[in-house]
């Protein structure tokens, strides 16, 4: 009898954007790979709940979980029901983790960092009946045979869009709230070009993302891939850092090869903030200088900053939405500082008696879930709010017109987007502070 195995991805509870005919959001890329290395005898199935609900009724063999803190709660609900049935459950992903032993509650088995090398054994062992506890690579993937992903498994009409593509994985920073290094490595790896471009050359539409946390993190790598993606004539966005801005070579590519908008880490515009976690690759840049290079090749900029930091101060947070404004970018995430387990944010705050809760479906940048030290949570969270109002309203949309008006499109979506979406997340948040009332406390440090 073939193997029945069912993969899914949970949502989170506080999903802002989710829908049934469409999801403003990127399906999920790690089990389309699983499912690509999962051997043709057996039967597998993904399921994303970003777009379609759970059938607790499935009839499975195995049934696989990939969370992050986020939806680390609803993937724990998940695990325990199908475990009820005697179906066999096997989490992975950045949350179990870095808290294995907390997964193994509601869980047979728990994969630790990147599975592509263990899903074979694993889907061996479970259909033998001896799933061992932990699964743990030892050793960074090779990405150089990594498949296609099985896009063909999801429900492809229910995204805004549908696929994306991974170039590399790693990061050789180490910032303190950040989990990329801890759970991918601080190397950088890539994968061959000429394997990149295949796989973008099939893309059935024209626009596509790339999902990597830094797509220019080897300027000589990204250099060719954009090179050879010139005569595909896609249109693509990705994430990279500010130093593209100094390679005009670059950019050049970058433009040439059909980027249509970055979304770039700032994180502050405080030296001292970022001196304090760890994000010395953009001291001593010009951000204005930067940005200014970016949008002569009429490429739009999506900031992302986050607010929370021991350094920060209500005055920082006005002075970054003044930042924004003059600087134009057609739009930004302002994240609550979130120490998710794993990071060394988190393990100073827990050593600190700074962490208010450990409810993980709050863990969502968008509740603050420690004692700040210059603001209590609740007017740390008001004054986030404040900056998304003064960004996303009527005469900010005018002052953040862009400089081209070269896919102004994008920039009409993207705001109108984000003025529907804080509506909802302050109405959301009002909720929860109700909630968790008696978990807030007096300004830490005060």
């Amino acid at each position: 009898m073939r193997m029945r195995v069912f993969l899914i991805a949970p949502a989170a509870t506080s999903y802002l954007w989710r829908k049934r005919r469409a999801a403003f959001t990127m399906p999920p890329m790690a089990l389309p790979v699983l499912a690509s290395l999962t051997p043709p005898e057996a039967d597998v199935r993904l399921i994303d709940e970003a777009v379609e609900d759970v059938d607790l009724k499935l009839d499975a063999d195995l049934v696989g979980l990939s969370a992050m803190t986020a939806n680390v709660s609803r993937a724990y609900a998940l695990a325990d029901h199908f475990r009820s049935r005697g179906i066999p459950v096997v989490m992975g992903g950045v949350h179990p983790s870095s808290l294995p032993q907390e997964a193994l509650q509601h869980c047979d088995a728990v994969v630790v960092g990147e599975a592509e090398n263990l899903w074979p054994r694993v889907l061996k062992e479970a259909a033998q009946g001896r799933l061992e506890r932990i699964y743990k690579q030892s050793a960074p993937v090779s990405l150089e045979t990594l498949p296609t992903p099985r896009w063909d498994l999801l429900r492809a009409n229910r995204y805004f869009i549908p696929q994306t593509v991974q170039v590399s994985r790693g990061c050789p920073m180490a910032c303190s709230f950040c989990s990329v290094s801890s759970y991918f490595g601080r190397s950088h790896r890539s994968r061959p070009i000429p394997q990149v471009i295949a796989e973008v050359k099939a893309l059935p539409r024209k626009l596509f993302i790339f999902v990597d946390d830094n797509i220019a993190g080897d300027p000589d790598t990204a250099k060719e891939l954009f090179a050879a993606m010139i005569p595909l004539k896609k249109k693509w966005v990705g994430q990279c850092s500010i130093s593209i801005s100094e390679d005009p070579e670059l950019l050049d590519l970058a433009t040439r090869s059909g980027c249509l908008g970055l979304l770039i880490g700032f994180e502050s515009i405080s030296p001292a903030v970022l001196r304090s976690i760890g994000k010395r690759s953009n001291l001593g840049r010009k951000y204005e200088e930067a940005i200014r290079r970016i949008h002569a090749r009429s490429i739009h900029i999506q900031g992302s900053f986050i607010f929370g930091f021991d350094d920060d101060t209500a005055e920082g947070i006005q002075s970054t939405v003044q930042f924004v404004k003059q600087n134009r970018l057609t739009g930004v995430n302002y994240c609550h500082l979130t120490p998710f387990p794993g990071t060394k944010l988190y393990a100073d705050l827990q050593q600190e008696g700074r962490i208010l809760h450990q409810d993980w479906a709050r863990y969502d940048r968008q509740n603050i879930v420690f004692r700040p030290r210059h603001f209590t949570p609740e007017e740390l969270q008001d004054k986030i709010f404040w900056a998304y109002h003064q960004t996303y309203n009527w005469r900010s949309f005018w002052q953040r017109r862009p400089f081209s008006f070269q896919h102004f499109s994008l920039y009409l979506a993207l705001n109108f987007g984000f003025m529907k979406g804080v509506r909802k997340m302050e109405r959301d948040a009002q909720k929860i502070r109700q909630e968790f009332r008696p978990h807030s406390g007096a300004r830490a440090g005060s």
